[in-house]
């Protein structure tokens, strides 16, 4: 207790190696430093001895050690921090920044240390008591999810890898789960919170190709490596550190959090299922709405179109006829008899259902054993395209389909060039193009897989992105703008009306493909409503 606030006298050091830190610091210089500027308390009793210890220590100025009662721990308190300092007390922030900072760091700690209990309370701020869990995978999991919120807890990923002597663990949200900006990617390495560039570029490169630039998942990992190979001392906060080998930490981050990726198939984010649930909401006026058409039809008398949905000006269009082969007479006495349990759709055991109905040309309706799907048809399609395309890439077999007129594409100057310029990157995919003149282009061969597509809205969309590039973008960003496009123009577009077959093929192939949960862009292609809320909002439950 007596060294403990002497300057360099508490080494964390054992031997003095300074390539072997296992703890947050090494000098032991914290307790000093907190001493000399605040009024610092230290009450302690070690386990069994007969009463508890205490110092205080005002600005610097130590008083003598006292006995205090106490029971066995360790108790540090300060007060007034920089009273003693009036140039650094006045560059503090407001108390509640200062406050949601101190948050902010033990909710990291929590995050690094789920068997220890950590409580905090006080003004401004929303204090917490997170209970200790079980020291494995599914403790941590709960930890995060008492920081988090459930919602990550739901809607993540584990993420568990190992690559020479470098390990990495911890949990990463769906790309449908997103944010707008970094904040919430939280990184540890030997169980230190760090804000390292390498390992957020790292992320950014796992999900660039599953989620839109201007979003971010949330993430919580986990790195351990022989201290040796890390350099912790390279920030006067020891917020950043330095790998020996950044390539194999970078090579490890991307590989595990793809893979995983890969392994989540056709999830997507379950907060899009409170978001359709909140769209069904019944606004105040609808009954006065409901009970207006309800008279109309009354007066009306059976047979009548007046209050008919046929009727209502917000009939989609072309809805009618599809429904004509499932349409019954509702006249006044006439039962719709149960359809025998042997003809209830085996399809509806798959995880996204058998389809039923397509809705504005654009999106499918499905039917599970637990309540249904809605599918955006359009942001699925483009997605397994895509998916497709990069499978083809991988393996050097991109089909290609050879035009039987080619296509004369008139640019400007510029935008011809640079597409002159890519026609090497653009052929391993399938695109065989080449100058035709000062300001045009003329297309070959296309991919087999986009043939059929806007040829002419193609070329025009990569021209525009290749001139803006120039030289400065990385080429695996210009890989998968590239495929993200191709995928994009050969999507079945909205509006396009499919038969019952090609919906079902349609919500086959997203089950069997990895990613298909969200769309080229990182929006979800799914979202699902169990019969439990259905029967909430129409007050069964």
């Amino acid at each position: 207790l007596d060294l403990s606030v002497e300057r360099h006298a508490t080494s964390k050091l054992p031997d003095g190696d300074l390539s072997v830190i296992m703890t947050l610091g090494f000098r032991g210089e914290a307790l000093p430093s907190i001493a000399s500027v605040s009024r610092l308390e230290i009450t302690t009793r070690g386990q069994g001895d007969a009463n508890g210890w205490g110092l205080l220590v005002d600005a610097g100025r130590r008083d003598s050690i006292r006995p205090v009662s106490l029971s066995a721990g360790t108790r540090v308190e300060v007060r007034d921090l920089f009273y003693a300092t009036p140039a650094r007390l006045k560059f503090l922030k407001t108390d509640r920044a200062e406050a949601q900072a101190v948050s902010q760091m033990l909710k990291r700690l929590a995050m690094a240390n789920p068997a220890v209990r950590i409580t905090l309370a006080g003004d401004n701020l929303s204090g917490f008591d997170h209970a200790a869990q079980v020291a494995d995978a599914a403790g941590q999991l709960k930890r995060l999810g008492q920081i988090l919120g459930d919602d990550f807890r739901d809607n993540s990923i584990a993420i568990e890898a190992e690559r020479e002597g470098v390990r990495l663990e911890g949990f990463a949200g769906l790309p449908t789960f997103n944010r707008a900006t970094s904040a919430e990617q939280y990184l540890f390495v030997n169980g230190r919170p760090v804000r390292d560039k390498l390992i957020n570029g790292a992320v950014r490169a796992a999900y660039r190709d599953a989620m839109s630039g201007d979003r971010h998942p949330v993430v919580a990992l986990f790195v351990s490596i022989d201290p040796r190979e890390v350099d912790v001392n390279v920030h006067p906060a020891k917020a950043e550190v330095r790998f020996r080998d950044s390539g194999l930490v970078r090579g490890l981050i991307i590989g595990a959090l793809r893979h995983a990726l890969g392994l989540a198939g056709h999830r997507a984010a379950t907060t899009g299922t409170a978001g359709l649930a909140g769209a069904f909401a019944i606004p105040e006026q609808a009954s006065h709405l409901a009970l207006h058409y309800t008279a109309s039809f009354a007066r009306a008398g059976p047979g009548s179109r007046v209050g008919d949905w046929r009727a209502s000006p917000y009939a989609p269009a072309g809805f009618e006829e599809q429904q004509a082969a499932f349409d019954v007479s509702m006249a006044p006495g006439v039962r719709v008899p149960a359809a025998p349990a042997s003809t209830i759709d085996p399809a509806q055991a798959f995880p996204l259902g058998a389809a039923r109905a397509q809705l504005h040309g654009t999106y499918i309706v499905a039917q599970t054993d637990s309540g249904f799907i809605l599918v955006d048809q359009h942001a699925a399609h483009e997605r397994l395209v895509y998916e497709r395309l990069k499978a083809a890439r991988v393996s050097n077999t991109v089909p290609r389909q050879l035009l039987l007129i080619p296509v004369v594409i008139d640019l400007d100057e510029d935008r011809a060039h640079a597409l002159s310029e890519a026609s090497g990157l653009l052929e391993g995919f399938g695109l065989v193009l080449e100058g035709f003149g000062p300001g045009a282009v003329v297309v070959r061969e296309v991919p087999a897989a986009i043939s059929g597509g806007d040829v002419i809205a193609l070329v025009t969309d990569l021209a525009d992105h290749l001139d803006e590039w120039g030289g400065a973008e990385h080429l695996g960003n210009r890989i998968d703008y590239v495929l993200k496009t191709f995928a994009c123009h050969h999507s079945v577009r909205a509006g396009r009306q499919l038969r019952l077959e090609e919906m079902n093929a349609l919500l086959r192939d997203m089950e069997a493909t990895p990613g298909s949960g969200q769309c080229n862009h990182g929006r979800p292609t799914w979202i699902e409503l169990k019969l439990g809320d259905i029967e909430r909002l129409f007050g069964r439950a």
